[in-house]
């Protein structure tokens, strides 16, 4: 043993426990079995292992050592086309699909997660080197509070107002408040609709709002979020059990009809308020220099 396998050791398994502390099952139930946690966590441990090897490699004057760490970026941009394959691949057997936008954020947090490791480990093995193990702990707090502050943004309910209106029929049209959200013919499917249907305005608090909700992406992931926790009303091949979501053209608000299992109107409103902002879903005309006020 020399003086750096402490700190190297100490890096890692802080590293290790910072990816196992990011990887948790949610309501998305993503990821959930056994090999796919095994999988995160082995690419964290190497992770970490990079993060930790890296000072000791400087401090040697091994600066070429550290040039590794590029490979280890490639290698983590393959992780993220691993999730987006996988995901790919399965969300045309969900009966609400997540969508290419949301599924390509997912991919995205996937690999950000490992280099938030890299830097936890780094940070830890830095200051065990240079200090002693007890500021290297405090550090160590402090990297993990703020990989778990950076992994987490924004929802839906910090830039909507969320209201509840029940569905209604003109003729064959379904409305949302004054919102059209699709023709219905069939006096059958429209006596389901109303006993099983909730719906839902977005308003909008500014002009950057109204654009990130328009995205097409970010209503698709509403639609499947409220779908996997409440459930939904519908099988395949019944289009007019489709959740929608439909927008008025005049002042941005979008009307969100759903179909969930769990008539909870408070649940529902809760769970489209939770729902992440996609981050290529967010737009700010507001900072464009021929939208700001002179």
């Amino acid at each position: 043993m020399n003086e750096y396998t402490m700190p190297i050791l100490f890096g890692v398994i802080i590293g290790t426990l910072a990816r196992i502390l990011m990887l948790r099952t949610d309501y998305r139930q993503y990821p959930t079995y056994l090999h796919g946690k095994v999988i995160h966590v082995s690419l964290g441990f190497i992770a970490a292992s990079l993060g930790s090897v890296a000072i000791p490699a400087i401090m040697e004057l091994e600066f070429t050592a550290v040039t590794f760490l590029t490979v280890a970026a490639t290698q983590f941009r393959e992780v993220r086309n691993m999730e987006r394959n996988t995901l790919t691949e399965v969300d045309s057997f969900e009966l609400v699909p997540r969508g290419k936008t949301y599924i390509e954020g997912i991919a995205i947090s996937f690999e950000s997660r490992n280099y938030l490791v890299i830097f936890t480990s780094f940070i830890t093995t830095l200051t065990f080197i240079i200090f002693n193990v007890y500021v290297a702990l405090f550090a160590a707090i402090c990297s993990v509070t703020v990989s778990m502050i950076l992994m987490s943004g924004k929802t839906m309910k910090n830039i909507v107002q969320i209201d509840h209106h029940p569905l209604h029929f003109k003729g064959a049209g379904l409305y949302v408040d004054n919102i059209y959200i699709m023709n219905i013919g069939l006096p059958e499917r429209q006596e389901e609709i109303l006993k099983y249907g909730l719906g839902f305005v977005l308003t909008p608090n500014n002009i950057n709002t109204i654009t990130t909700i328009a995205n097409l992406g970010q209503r698709q992931a509403i639609l499947h979020d409220v779908s996997v926790t409440l459930g939904v009303f519908r099988d395949s091949g019944t289009p007019a059990l489709t959740p929608l979501i439909k927008r008025d053209l005049d002042d941005g608000r979008i009307g969100i009809f759903i179909l969930p299992q769990i008539r909870d109107v408070k649940k529902a409103k809760k769970v489209i308020g939770s729902v992440p902002i996609l981050e290529s879903a967010i737009r700010m005309p507001s900072e464009s220099a021929f939208t700001r006020k002179t």
